[in-house]
């Protein structure tokens, strides 16, 4: 299962749909929104994402990643949007037989995320907001490129 949601993501609530009777092994992996960068304080973050091809690269991993490991369940949630210090922006959760399998699928899912998924952040903070280098896109002759901004 993939998503991208605007909304707060329930780390108990995938915890729970990623379970399998045959696993025995589950990682889930979060990222949240730390209070700084190496210039300084960080009061939110803002994820701007570009839709239709962030799903299309979010189910090309999920399925890159069922093909590659004997996965139970793999399940990739990004939040977009306005989000504060604490707040989870992402998360990744795998279930499967073995913990070896469920902590390399998790890893490259989270991975594929971060590198290939055309999600963009703007950092606010003390000094203002500034555009955080981006995914470059690149695909059937379309570029586009998120250039940072002050």
């Amino acid at each position: 299962m993939i998503s991208i949601t605007e909304g707060p993501i329930d780390v108990f609530k995938i915890l729970m749909e990623v379970q399998d009777r045959s696993a025995g092994a589950t990682t889930v992996f979060t990222g949240s929104i730390r209070d700084h960068n190496d210039k300084g304080t960080v009061s939110e973050l803002y994820y701007e994402i570009y839709k239709e091809m962030a799903e299309e690269i979010l189910a090309e991993i999920e399925s890159e990643v069922t093909k590659r490991w004997h996965v139970k369940k793999f399940i990739a949630i990004h939040r977009i949007g306005n989000l504060k210090v604490s707040d989870i922006s992402v998360v990744v959760a795998v279930s499967s037989e073995h913990r070896k399998e469920a902590f390399d699928a998790c890893r490259y899912g989270i991975e594929g995320i971060k590198s290939r998924v055309p999600i963009w952040k703007k950092e606010i903070s003390e000094l203002g907001a500034l555009w955080i280098d981006g995914v470059l896109i690149k695909r059937d002759c379309e570029e586009s490129v998120r250039t940072k901004h002050v």
